[in-house]
């Protein structure tokens, strides 16, 4: 979709947008009690999709046509394979198994793994996400921004989305403590985090479905923390891998 006229409506739409997903994760999300966390994040995605379809985005703009769903399908579950054969290669290899470890999972007993993996992960962050990122704010983009201006917005704040998780990682899992690593370490996680924007957002195009960034997101997460629980019971390590790739789950440094 190229951007046409600029009507008040759609500046306003946008921007109230971008506000919102810029201080979402980083200003109200932290301040959560850890149980509200998923509760809340789908109320979210409800409440921004019945928004969206009132502002007149199409289901096939949201990328939640069910007639793409099979191509979405095919190109999500392949790149999930891709991920899940990476992590098991990590765990195979034992200099690289100690990277996976994260304090948030390993400090988890089965119950609590469980409910991270089928539900605070698909429920409370790669539904909240997707839809937000890759399913409403492109549309509402495009209608006021050319498209690689609204693709490079949409990354920006994709990366800006991950500033607090990436501090509550590090913060748990004892790294980075010295403020200029710290900093370096968040500048770095938010430009690979918006990288990882544009991918998905290519998936998205190119499957014509929100499903296949989702069910690559889904593997990237769930995956992770999986190999994570599993380095961390072979024994303990540097952790830097999935502090990066789950800060986008808000860490508690409590569990219970």
């Amino acid at each position: 979709m190229r951007a046409g006229p600029r009507a008040p409506a759609d500046v306003a739409w946008a921007a109230g947008l971008a506000v919102l997903l810029a201080a979402w994760n980083d200003l109200g999300v932290p301040r959560l009690p850890p149980r509200a966390y998923v509760p809340v994040n789908a109320a979210a995605t409800a409440a921004l999709l019945a928004a969206a379809r009132a502002r007149g985005t199409s289901w096939d703009e949201l990328g939640l046509d069910p007639r793409r769903l099979r191509s979405g399908a095919r190109w999500g579950g392949t790149c999930a394979a891709v991920v899940g054969a990476g992590y098991a290669g990590a765990l195979a290899v034992p200099v690289l198994r100690p990277l996976l470890s994260d304090a948030r999972v390993t400090g988890l007993d089965a119950r609590g793994l469980a409910a991270r993996v089928l539900v605070r992960i698909p429920l409370g962050t790669v539904l909240w996400e997707e839809v937000a990122f890759r399913g409403v704010l492109p549309p509402a983009l495009r209608r006021v921004l050319r498209g690689r201006r609204a693709d490079a917005v949409a990354a920006v704040l994709f990366g800006l989305w991950h500033v607090a998780p990436t501090l509550q990682g590090l913060a748990v899992n004892g790294l980075a403590a010295a403020p200029a690593r710290r900093v370096g370490a968040v500048a770095a996680a938010c430009l690979a985090t918006a990288g990882v924007d544009v991918l998905f957002a290519w998936l998205r195009r190119r499957s014509g479905s929100l499903l296949a960034p989702a069910l690559l997101h889904l593997a990237a997460n769930d995956l992770g923390a999986l190999a994570a629980a599993a380095a961390g019971r072979r024994g303990p390590g540097r952790r830097v891998v999935a502090a990066v790739w789950l800060s986008d789950e808000q860490g508690h440094p409590k569990f219970g």
